[in-house]
């Protein structure tokens, strides 16, 4: 550990760490294009420069050491001077089009000049123009003009996805940064660099003039595309006279997981939990009202007391497990989470992507429960009820519909007359709940976007059902979960704020 002061400050970080690091760590503000965590020090945008005590001039901080004694001011007459400089320097080709761009609200040149205040440009001679609206391919738009070339989105593509897309073509004040001629950004993690792109450079064609950032609320989530359980934040904004709407996923930092990436399929799979949220009640494939359904559902299940069979997705959370099992313990009710699509061969890789699309497998052997081929079709044999329960797979249950009565408690809808009862029910991400990753670390997923529809989450089903009351996850966590062996020794309150407690 080495002692050093900034801005009059004395503080005590690791011998040897960047000063940028150390900087950022202890939350003081310093400008920066090109460096990031997961990308490193690349030097070239010069705007994290700082006023190094003992040198004959200013200092980039993503590329000096911290040493024991050194003096470091970030703020003062001179490096101000310093920072406005290369700020114009920066803004002398950058077209001023703020009330049109996309990253307007998320940009970090806009901040900076905000903070700065250069509002009067000095350039004489006309500035140079690039393309615009370029398609790179995988959802990613270009817009040259904008560019601050701090070559996040092309160090992005050499060392994270190695697969050399992007680079800096031309020289000088010409330079840009294209696809190489007659390639296409086309790999599973390209949007990534719309969020490495600290100005409006790169944005989501997906994205693009959707809706301005500062009227979306960011709820905290984990993706359920795959096994991999990626932490995200979920933006999403209700329009007046309209529905609840998602306009897209972001990447959350994790670093026992994913780090800042997440992959495209799981950015975009937001689409499909747009398509959940106007579900309705079914009965015999006609609208129902959801109190009348419900009840439908409480006598069906007393109807066919010891002759039920519950077929589980492996994405439902923990607590909705832990709770149906307590269910079917008092009702004499088989489990079987069989899945035969559940892996994807095609889908997996070695980076995020999993070949396990599910979002909790890795909890059904901690909490016992049968997900085998031969298990489900021995509880199938004698089961009169079959209530599918997060999952429509009806094919999957009965060749002759007249002999079984099937259930299905889903977040998306179902028409097929064949189903005796469709009751909706909260989608992923308007329900909170714990899920185990493919590593088998436990996460929690806090995001509850409010659904309009009336419709419960399974939790509040489970809890009328059983008579306790019990429907949020800490409920569960404490009444239940804390007993069994594999998570005896974990704590609800420290998931949300550690959620890479690892069993």
């Amino acid at each position: 550990m080495v002692s050093l002061s900034v801005d009059g400050k004395r503080i005590e970080v690791r011998e040897n760490t960047l000063l940028i690091e150390t900087l950022l760590s202890q939350g003081i503000s310093i400008p920066h294009f090109c460096y990031h965590p997961a990308l490193g020090k690349d030097g070239n945008c010069r705007m994290c420069m700082v006023e190094i005590e003992g040198q004959k001039r200013p200092q980039i901080a993503c590329d000096t050491l911290v040493k024991e004694g050194m003096v470091v001011r970030t703020k003062g007459e001179k490096i101000d001077r310093v920072k406005r400089s290369i700020l114009e320097m920066e803004l002398i080709n950058h077209p001023i089009d703020c009330p049109i761009c996309d990253q307007a609200g998320e940009c970090s040149l806009q901040n900076y000049y905000m903070d700065v205040g250069l509002y009067e440009s000095r350039l004489s001679t006309p500035k140079v123009r690039g393309k615009k609206h370029v398609d790179l391919g995988s959802n990613v738009v270009l817009d040259q003009e904008r560019c601050v070339l701090c070559t996040r989105c092309v160090r992005f593509t050499e060392k994270i996805t190695k697969t050399h897309e992007l680079g800096v073509l031309s020289r000088g004040d010409t330079s840009v940064i294209d696809t190489f001629p007659g390639e296409k950004l086309s790999n599973p993690y390209a949007m990534n660099v719309v969020d490495l792109c600290p100005v409006g450079a790169l944005t989501s064609k997906d994205f693009r003039f959707a809706k301005r950032v500062w009227f979306l609320q960011s709820e905290k989530a984990i993706c359920n595309a795959c096994a991999r359980g990626c932490s995200i934040f979920v933006d999403h904004h209700k329009e007046k006279y309209r529905s609840e709407k998602i306009y897209r996923y972001r990447p959350r930092f994790n670093d026992a997981i994913n780090g800042y990436f997440i992959c495209d399929a799981g950015r975009l799979s937001y689409a499909q939990e747009n398509a959940l949220f106007d579900a309705q009640a079914m009965i015999r494939g006609k609208v129902s009202e959801y109190d009348y359904a419900e009840g439908k559902w409480l006598r069906l299940l007393k109807r066919y007391l010891g002759k039920t069979l519950f077929v589980l997705s492996s994405s439902l959370c923990l607590e909705e497990l832990v709770r149906l099992q307590k269910l079917a313990k008092l009702y004499d009710i088989k489990l079987s989470a069989y899945e035969p699509d559940r892996f994807d061969e095609c889908f997996g890789d070695t980076f995020l992507k999993c070949s396990d699309r599910s979002a909790n497998a890795r909890a059904l052997p901690l909490l016992g429960i049968d997900d085998t081929k031969e298990g489900f079709q021995n509880a199938l044999q004698d089961a009169e009820l079959i209530v599918l329960i997060g999952r429509h797979d009806v094919a999957l249950t009965f060749d002759a519909p007249c002999r079984k009565s099937v259930v299905v408690l889903d977040a998306g809808g179902m028409t097929c007359e064949a189903v005796e009862l469709m009751l909706p029910v909260a989608s992923h991400t308007q329900k909170e709940g714990t899920y185990v990753n493919v590593d088998g670390y436990v996460q929690y997923s806090a995001c509850m976007i409010a659904n309009d529809k009336g419709r419960k989450t399974l939790l509040e089903l489970l809890g009328t059902v059983l008579g306790d009351g019990i429907v949020r996850a800490q409920e569960v966590w404490e009444e239940e979960i804390i007993r069994l062996e594999p998570f005896k020794n974990l704590s609800f309150a420290l998931l949300p704020s550690t959620p890479r407690i690892a069993l």
